[in-house]
């Protein structure tokens, strides 16, 4: 008799882990509170713009082949990927562009241009950063992170020294380029990992590898295909999906929980996976007696960045914009300062503009752009339609300065969202939009954990568990705990 699993949460995580366990042979429900499909990467439509409502990088192209050839399947068999040529740039100040070509060569001539014999430098630190992209995928990323113990093993306890847990980013990367430009784009993907550079352990420089060698990808269509695709997948598999159903009650009895309460009443289950937001389930939805942490213990955790996102649909074509679009022109260490040391509102914020209307025209009217703006900043602001509309302006006022045209007067459609926004929609704690930022004190067996202590058949996946925030991490922490179960669970 097949046993019954209940997922909370469609976002990547709870796709990936409804996938593998109706693959393993488990009868699985998925629980869903809002009207679709894709967690924080929902998408909308409006007035013939279509915008993806969250992520919009896609890196690690590996974990998305991985994932879908686990099922006999293809990306190619879900969506159309093109190869960001340049990845991205950075908008440093006024003409100080940095377009970043997706060849390795071109780059080294890049880096060459700025200073003279990085492009060496440039080979050690792929070099190392490729050993800890290998290593953490193969050795750490797929543990379930339960115990200290996992990791006692000769090869990974070896590879610790290599992976330099111990060194922070900002000094690894400083030792080895002196160019402040080329040390800021090596640091910037480790901006929403949730501590500064400084406080980020060097093994991120696999974050680097990622980028660099491995290459920016864009799904034709928006990234929401990519939860199109999960979706697909997981009804083809026998995933039962349930929209506009929000858990709002969980008790054990002797150990176990027999059924969840949501807005629709009774759903029975043998096992549940919560990929809804950890903190909201452990404090809101269980019982006393269940919980698994404090209140005080989660407000120990160090979050990663929250973030004002603004979307908008602009009524021409915009010039000197590429597909990702970095603004440097601000001071970076101090609006990380001002994210993680000192959380605050932002005196002069660096913020990304993502306009996939650059490399797609399926999103936006012909002769139109889509554009998307983020400027990221602490978890647990106060913020309202004031403020939103204060930063709004600030940025479009230094967009429209050093892209040298005008904007704001051609917007025909525009949305806020902030922190408020991401804890009516996600519950998400303290209104993050990444999840745990990936400190070293929050690392590996050290994060909250994906098996609850309490509850014997109660599991836990997502960007506030084992392995860790994104995209790509997300989709193998629901394989994670997937594997886990049914090593668990035997059918």
């Amino acid at each position: 008799m097949k046993q019954d699993v209940i997922v909370i949460g469609s976002g990547f995580s709870g796709l990936s882990a409804a996938c593998y366990l109706s693959k393993a042979g488990y009868q699985v429900k998925l629980l869903e509170k809002n009207p679709t499909a894709g967690g924080r990467a929902r998408m909308f439509e409006t007035n013939g713009f279509k915008f993806d409502m969250g992520p919009s990088w896609y890196w690690m192209p590996d974990v998305f082949e991985n994932f879908f050839k686990d099922f006999g399947k293809k990306v190619s068999d879900y969506y159309e990927l093109i190869r960001l040529d340049p990845s991205y740039q950075i908008i440093y100040g006024e003409d100080d562009f940095m377009p970043i070509p997706a060849q390795l060569d071109e780059l080294k001539e890049m880096f060459e241009s700025y200073e003279k014999g990085s492009s060496k430098n440039l080979d050690k630190f792929l070099k190392e950063a490729q050993y800890k992209y290998e290593v953490g995928m193969n050795e750490f990323v797929k543990k379930p992170s339960l115990s200290i113990m996992e990791f006692a093993d000769l090869r990974v306890l070896k590879s610790l020294f290599k992976l330099q847990m111990l060194t922070s980013m900002s000094t690894y990367v400083d030792r080895l380029f002196k160019n402040e430009h080329l040390r800021e784009l090596l640091k910037f993907p480790v901006l929403f990992l949730g501590a500064t550079p400084e406080n980020t352990p060097a093994m991120y420089s696999l974050m680097n590898y990622a980028d660099i060698s491995l290459g920016t990808w864009y799904p034709k269509g928006g990234m929401h295909e990519i939860i199109k695709g999960m979706v697909s997948l997981a009804e083809e598999l026998g995933v039962e999906f349930h929209f506009e159903t929000e858990v709002v009650k969980m008790e054990s009895i002797n150990g176990s929980i027999q059924a969840v309460q949501t807005n629709k009443g009774l759903f029975k289950s043998d096992i549940i996976v919560a990929g809804a937001d950890y903190h909201h389930i452990d404090q809101k939805v269980l019982s006393t007696k269940d919980k698994q942490y404090s209140e005080q213990y989660w407000d120990k955790r160090t979050m990663a960045p929250s973030s004002f996102l603004y979307y908008l649909g602009i009524n021409k074509k915009l010039k000197n914009l590429l597909h990702h679009n970095l603004f440097f022109d601000a001071d970076f260490k101090q609006h990380a300062i001002e994210i993680y040391d000192e959380p605050q509102l932002p005196s002069e914020p660096l913020f990304y503009v993502c306009a996939p209307s650059v490399t797609d025209n399926t999103v936006a009217p012909e002769g139109c752009e889509n554009i998307f703006v983020l400027i990221p900043t602490a978890p647990d602001l106060e913020e309202n339609e004031t403020i939103r509309e204060q930063y709004f302006d600030i940025v479009m006022d230094r967009l429209e300065k050093l892209t040298k045209q005008s904007i704001k007067e051609h917007i025909i459609y525009k949305r806020t969202y902030a922190h408020s926004d991401f804890k009516k929609d996600y519950h998400a704690f303290k209104g993050n939009a990444y999840g745990l930022a990936n400190t070293l004190k929050q690392t590996a067996f050290l994060k909250p954990r994906l098996k609850s202590k309490k509850i014997k058949n109660l599991f836990y996946t997502g960007q506030l568990t084992t392995p860790g925030p994104g995209v790509p991490p997300s989709i193998i922490s629901g394989e994670v705990v997937a594997k886990y179960i049914s090593k668990q669970f035997k059918i």
